[in-house]
């Protein structure tokens, strides 16, 4: 019995046109690099029915079809420590991290880079919750290309109490995120729904018939090119910041998947959103007292916005 096969055909997006095949392959299907460019090797990729090269760049409209194959259990935590993820709490009920660029919260099909799940295994701490063992003590998630706090729960009772207080929307989520252009007004709310994309299953948008999403957002800082803003998350969708702040026609920074200039990503030198999880508050699941965490931005962010406060 051959292994399971997963069969995917997507055309290239204009923000992804000039990209590297393997890299393109990497974000639009949550791929690690090299899982990519081993599927690429494999001859798993043809562009427009051709089998091409890692490093062939893909054009506007070029059609993907890939193969991936379902090596064992896609779902299976590997202890692994992740060089870059810094643990800025630590207790008997939680323990709360500065997750890096490029790591996963939890292991998924198609997923072989690492991951938080893995690397708590990995460094001995030890988490037991309800729930599938891939996604044990985690009540919060931040897409690979982000990074930034997030909390994880340690214990049963941690675990129903921040899984309740985030479905109440009783923690306080600080992002931070440089987009293009200058948001008209500097600060607003942005209340629009977000469901799956109708013809893309890796992106979202903003669609009438979505789940209820709001974003609050200040200027804090704008540029020739692009606005550093403060965003606080009321709903917690899957690339909700992206998807709104594209709605609006500020993308991220860096995000050519919802329409950024890759020329402006280029020239800040950055391969990924310019989105960053800067501050988590919540009251303690079990003292109740309100603690908050914050993380710093890493250096590939914080270059970039050098470049963009140089720009005249």
């Amino acid at each position: 019995m051959s292994a399971a096969r997963e069969q995917r055909t997507v055309l290239v997006p204009e923000g992804l046109a000039g990209e590297r095949v393997d890299a393109a392959l990497a974000r639009m299907f949550g791929l690690s690099r090299t899982r990519a460019a081993e599927l690429v090797a494999d001859g798993l990729v043809l562009v427009d029915g051709v089998a091409v090269s890692k490093s062939e760049r893909v054009h506007e409209g070029a059609m993907l079809d890939v193969t991936i194959p379902q090596t064992g259990n896609p779902v299976e935590v590997v202890p692994e420590v992740v060089e870059g993820i810094n643990i800025v709490h630590d207790d008997e009920a939680i323990v709360v991290i500065d997750k890096p660029v490029g790591v996963a919260v939890h292991p998924s099909p198609g997923w072989t880079g690492p991951t938080v799940v893995g690397h708590l295994a990995g460094a001995g701490f030890r988490i037991s919750t309800s729930g599938a063992s891939e996604r044990q003590g985690i009540v919060q998630r931040l897409d690979v290309g982000t990074s930034g706090v997030m909390v994880i729960a340690k214990s049963e009772q941690a675990y129903s109490v921040l899984k309740n207080a985030f479905r109440r929307r009783a923690v306080d989520k600080i992002y931070h995120a440089l987009v293009q252009g200058h948001p008209d007004p500097l600060r607003g709310t942005i209340d629009a729904p977000i469901a799956r994309h109708p013809k893309s299953d890796w992106k979202f948008t903003v669609r009438a018939d979505g789940k209820a999403s709001i974003t609050h957002y200040d200027t804090l800082e704008a540029h020739r090119f692009a606005s550093l803003l403060e965003v606080k998350l009321e709903t917690g969708r899957t690339h909700q910041i992206r998807v709104h702040m594209a709605a609006l026609k500020h993308p991220c920074v860096g995000d050519p998947l919802y329409g950024a200039d890759p020329v402006l990503a280029r020239r800040v030198g950055l391969d990924r959103q310019w989105l960053h999880a800067t501050r988590l508050g919540f009251e303690h699941p079990a003292s109740g007292d309100y603690v908050e965490f914050a993380s710093p931005y890493p250096d590939d962010l914080q270059r970039a916005l050098d470049v963009i406060r140089d720009a005249h």
